[in-house]
This record gives structure tokens, C-alpha cells and sequence, in this order.
């Protein structure tokens, strides 16, 4: 569901939270705020910080109706005119979840956008911004034959520290939504998405085979040298092999997959062993068949190491064949790798 295009900004009001553990408070605006002048780049704001890769919805252990922030919304799409009260009960409830102590006080922002498009159907949206971070820009004015010049502090209007985009769709399993979070990536930057939203991936393409290559490298990387004597070079081989897998098919089958890229019964064993108490530990759901996301592939190829290091004087690309490199050692104690190829271009 990546065919999204955001449509026209309505309303937009502004309060401000603090960290609750500092005692720092809320300061609530009572009407809606004037955007005319600035209506250009809150749109571009909104269009160019959130992306559509990986979708969420609202969930809540016992009822999806006791999900705070779930219910606000549903009370401002259902009644547009309650846009000013319920954005306050927004305030109000992240306020109650800003105890961490790392927790940045900020504006919270909240606007109603109407006409957007989700898959071809028209529909409305309401996003929710929170700036905690401020940037300085140099104001430049006129003063008779002269001009002055001092800083100011203010939101940026290219990057959202905290974001969140709900559309108007399957109001039944928790809406659809896009998240941002950039401002934090420790345990205090949980309570955006987790504690105050209370959001969950859809488990869409993207989102299995994102899980899923993400298995496998915490795998490669940090289990199998505690289960098997493997060298750097065959740990990013089995990278490698593992992207160029998902690069090849259309579709996952988990079975298949292991064969090919791993083969050794033991190895495979060991995987399913991890991948089974990883899903465990971190609560997630992966099929064992999907259809591949070239989204997701891309995005995680980025992030899988190719390239050995060797000391400062070498780096070696990998992209696959392990039976084609040696590790090894001199009588001298210096380390080498020996490279069997083919053809040299």
C-alpha cells in the first residue's frame, strides 16, 4: 500500500508538553492556529518526512476501543468539530506517558488533512508532530541604509523529530498509519510508538521480508560465531547469498531459503533455533511463505556488510561464493586470504 498521496491541510492547532517525571507540565491552546501564510511548507513538511514502506495500525491488548489515541481520532473523523477537544485529550495522554527522563519537552502539532489518496480512495487524515529539537537561522531585515541580522530559534521545516500520519481507512483493525522517529533510537524513544500510540506493523510484504533478512543477519553476525568456527570473509558470504536470494525470487519460501543458503544441516539447524526464540524475545510474527518486497530488499541491502577490511591497506568486495576464498596463516604469524577467480576485467 504505497500508492498514498496527502491532499489538503484543514486545521492544525499547537500545544505544548513537557516531561512529567520533571514536572514540567502542558500548556494547551483553546482554538485552532492560522497556518494561511505558511500553508505551503506544512504540506511540503508532511510529504517529504513520511514515507509509505512500512505501514501501522492501532491495536490494544483487550479491545482496540481502549487504545487512547485510537479513540481521540475516531472521535475527530467521526465529528470533525471536536478536532480542538480531542487533540487536547491527545496532549493530555502523552503527557502521562513522558516519564523517561530523556523525554524532551516539545509542541505537539496536530492537523487535519482532508482529500488524501490511499490505493485510489479518497479519504481524510490527521497527523500528529511533535518537535522537541530546534534549529537557528540567520533573520536577515532592512534597517534604513543597513541591514541587521540575529538568530532565531524555531521548528524545522525540513526534518519532524516525531511523527505520525493516520488515514481514514479500516477504522475496524486500527486504521492505517506511517510513524517517524528520529530524535531518539534508546529505550526513551519507545514511548512514541509503543507507550503513547500504541502501534503495530501490518503485516504486509514489506514488513516480512524486512523482519526476516533482519533475522538473518543477527544470525550470520552474532550467533553463528558462537555456534560454528566461521571466518569474516564466509559470515559476509552468507550476507551476501542471503540478499541474493530475496533479489531472485518472488516469492519467500523459508525451507527453500535455508537450503540455499546456508545447506549445512547443522548451520540450518542453529537458525531455526534462533529464529525461533528471536520471534519469541522481540514479539515477532514472520511466515514461513510470503511475497517478496523489492522495497525491503533494497533497504536491507544497504545495511548487510560486503566488504572485508583488511588492516588499512585492502578492502575486499564480497558479493558471494565463499568456496572461492582461503583464510590462512604464515609460518610468521602473518595472516592472508588467498582469492580463486576466473576472469579478470
Amino acid at each position: 500500500m504505497q500508492n498514498i498521496k496527502i491532499g489538503a491541510v484543514k486545521e492544525l492547532i499547537i500545544h505544548n508538553v513537557g516531561n512529567k517525571t520533571n514536572e514540567e507540565g502542558t500548556r494547551f491552546s483553546d482554538s485552532v492556529t492560522d497556518f494561511s501564510e505558511i500553508e505551503t511548507e506544512i504540506k511540503d513538511l508532511i510529504e517529504s518526512n513520511f514515507k509509505f514502506d512500512e505501514l501501522f495500525s492501532f491495536h490494544f491488548l483487550t479491545s482496540l476501543d481502549l487504545n487512547p489515541v485510537y479513540t481521540f481520532l475516531k472521535s475527530i473523523f467521526n465529528d470533525p468539530s471536536s478536532f480542538v477537544e480531542q487533540s487536547q485529550n491527545c496532549g493530555r495522554y502523552l503527557y502521562d506517558k513522558s516519564t523517561h527522563p530523556k523525554i524532551k519537552s516539545g509542541e505537539l502539532c496536530l492537523l487535519y488533512i482532508s482529500d488524501c489518496e490511499v490505493d485510489g480512495h479518497m479519504t481524510d487524515a490527521i497527523a500528529l508532530i511533535k518537535s522537541e529539537n530546534k534549529d537557528t537561522v540567520l533573520n536577515v531585515s532592512h534597517k534604513g541604509d543597513n541591514f541587521g541580522i540575529r538568530a532565531i530559534r524555531g521548528m524545522s521545516i525540513n526534518k519532524l523529530d516525531k511523527g505520525c500520519l493516520v488515514f481514514n481507512k479500516n477504522e475496524e483493525t486500527g486504521y492505517v498509519a506511517a510513524i517517524i522517529d528520529q530524535s531518539n533510537r534508546g529505550s526513551e524513544a519507545q514511548y512514541w510508538r509503543e507507550d503513547f500510540l500504541g502501534l503495530r506493523p501490518i503485516q504486509n510484504e514489506f514488513h516480512q521480508t524486512n523482519q526476516f533478512l533482519s533475522i538473518t543477519k543477527q544470525f550470520v553476525t552474532n550467533q553463528m560465531p558462537e555456534d560454528f568456527e566461521i571466518s569474516k570473509s564466509e559470515q559476509i558470504g552468507l550476507l551476501s547469498r542471503s540478499v541474493e536470494y530475496f533479489k531472485s525470487h518472488e516469492s519467500f519460501d523459508k525451507q527453500e531459503f535455508e537450503q540455499e543458503v546456508f545447506s549445512d544441516s547443522s548451520v540450518i539447524e542453529s537458525f531455526r533455533k534462533f529464529d525461533n526464540t528471536y520471534r519469541s524475545e522481540n514479539n515477532v510474527e514472520v511466515a514461513d511463505n510470503f511475497d517478496i518486497s523489492d522495497r525491503a530488499v533494497k533497504k536491507q541491502s544497504k545495511v548487510f556488510k560486503k566488504v572485508l577490511k583488511l588492516d588499512r591497506n585492502f578492502d575486499i568486495y564480497i558479493k558471494g561464493d565463499r568456496e572461492k576464498i582461503e583464510k590462512g596463516v604464515e609460518s610468521d604469524g602473518r595472516k592472508f586470504y588467498k582469492i580463486y577467480y576466473e576472469i579478470e576485467n
